[in-house]
């Protein structure tokens, strides 16, 4: 078992900045990769960024290239989603993921809002 948790999101006016974090606890060395998603409200779930766990090259989804970031600190079992230049369409709920290499099983966070305003 691997347990998610999301934090950092809140509300921020539009161009700014916002940091998100997952740390992940239980049994993170079977985990190879982290990823972020969001849900904007009443769309379906969108891949946002991953990277693998002995990586420093996070993958980007085209929306948010150039303006996301993704980070990992291996020895806090942490990854971090910077967030720039912020626009209203970026409001969702943001979560992180962790797949495991053993069965491909892949663990989901419980989410945190991130709220864009304008």
């Amino acid at each position: 078992q691997v347990q998610l948790i999301e934090s950092g999101g809140g509300l921020v006016q539009a161009g700014g900045s916002l940091r998100l974090s997952c740390a992940a606890s239980g049994r993170t060395f079977s985990v190879y990769n982290m990823g972020w998603f969001r849900q904007p409200p009443g769309k379906e779930r969108e891949f946002i960024a991953s990277i693998n766990w002995s990586s420093t090259t996070a993958s980007y989804a085209d929306s948010v290239k150039g303006r996301f970031t993704m980070s990992r600190d291996n020895a806090k079992n942490t990854v971090y989603l910077q967030m720039n230049s912020l626009k209203s369409g970026d409001t969702a709920v943001y979560y992180c993921t962790a797949t495991a290499w053993n069965g491909g099983s892949t663990f989901w966070g419980q989410g945190t809002q991130v709220t864009v305003s304008s």
